[in-house]
């Protein structure tokens, strides 16, 4: 993949559609500024100039079905799981593809597709990760960035060649059914809160709050978590279900 860097922009999943050519393996756009980065539910996400890393990953699937779609989001989070890892920094991912440490939120991601037919012909991984910045200052509940947690600073560069190198590994394992299990079991081995214990979720369909145990997620990305006073499995979507910190 190519890695290209730019000053500002304000969105990277926007900018980077301006790059789009289906003869390169890929574009990374890294931005040291990012305006108005957007997150899941159209919220904004905060990132100090020159201090985090805020970038996306384009690239067009080759005859890959879109009914695989969420393996590559599990592949996507499981990257960053794997680039904190190496600074010693034990993440989690809150699913669907957010990436926490403890009850503090250190990534955040965004994944656009674009189907043709039955297959992915092009997707776009917004990905923001917090390193160097020291305060936060909106509104945002509870995030954390890898300095704050180590003490250390990083090389914004040298992470994003990092990443990008795992995600690439990671990208190619899901060309064959078996890395795609892999991937699957990673995902859902890593999974934020899956640890058997019971936590407190909201029912975005019936505003009901209840404590549930997370039990598994499906191939296609569908949440089960049991609610643990009626005992009843209940199945979520995207945006269907909220976990309460």
């Amino acid at each position: 993949m190519i890695i290209i860097w730019i000053d500002e922009t304000t969105s990277t999943n926007s900018a980077v559609l301006e790059y789009d050519q289906k003869n390169t393996g890929g574009i990374v756009l890294a931005t040291r500024s990012q305006t108005n980065g957007r997150g899941q539910k159209g919220n904004s996400w905060e990132s100090e100039a020159g201090k985090n890393l805020s970038f996306s990953v384009m690239w067009h699937p080759v005859s890959f079905p879109a009914r695989n779609q969420f393996s590559i989001s599990e592949a996507v989070a499981l990257a960053v799981i794997d680039l904190l890892a190496g600074i010693d920094i034990d993440a989690k991912v809150k699913w669907p593809n957010d990436v926490y440490v403890g009850d503090k939120k250190i990534c955040g991601i965004l994944i656009e597709h674009s189907v043709l037919g039955m297959n992915l012909d092009r997707t776009v991984a917004g990905i923001g990760v917090n390193i160097n910045q020291k305060k936060f200052f909106s509104d945002a509940p509870n995030p954390v960035s890898a300095t704050q947690l180590t003490g250390q600073e990083y090389n914004l560069e040298m992470l994003l060649e990092q990443y990008v190198s795992i995600l690439t590994e990671g990208i190619k394992r899901l060309e064959t059914d078996s890395g795609r299990e892999e991937t699957h079991r990673r995902f859902v081995k890593n999974l934020w809160r899956g640890d058997g214990i019971g936590y407190g979720f909201r029912d975005c369909r019936t505003g009901e709050c209840y404590t549930g145990i997370i039990k598994d997620v499906a191939p296609m990305g569908f949440l089960s978590v049991k609610n643990v006073e009626t005992g009843e499995i209940l199945e979520y979507a995207f945006k269907e279900v909220e976990f309460l910190l």
